[in-house]
């Protein structure tokens, strides 16, 4: 079983930067396909970013410029840097681990490991 932890969230000022963290267990973590979502309230789930096992990388088009993924093989983390944070960049952000690489790695369907969320939040 997998199991992803992150850690990471806060609040911060509208232009401020917050590094988020996870945690995947097992031992295949350099083949898994990882991405961080988030979900703010009222509205559903969206990708956010993803890198996959050769480290290629997708975007949103709503962070992409601002937010970077990337991930630690020796010590099973994926990372989500995120720099000139907006108020609307405010949700529960979560990661997201899955054995197989899709065509859609943005996409919620495509990820059966899920951590517990990490709260973001990005005053004006």
């Amino acid at each position: 079983q997998v199991q992803v932890v992150e850690s990471g969230g806060g609040a911060v000022q509208a232009g401020g930067s917050l590094r988020l963290s996870c945690v995947v267990s097992g031992d295949s973590f350099s083949t898994y396909c990882l991405a961080w979502f988030r979900r703010a309230p009222g509205k559903e789930r969206e990708g956010v970013a993803a890198i996959d096992s050769d480290d290629s990388t997708t975007y949103s088009d709503a962070v992409k410029g601002r937010f970077t993924i990337s991930k630690d093989n020796v010590n099973n983390a994926l990372y989500l840097q995120m720099s000139t944070l907006k108020p609307e960049d405010s949700a529960m952000y979560y990661c997201a681990a899955d054995l197989y690489c899709s065509d859609y790695p943005l996409d919620t369907e495509e990820y059966h490991y899920w951590g517990q969320g990490t709260q973001v939040t990005v005053s004006s």
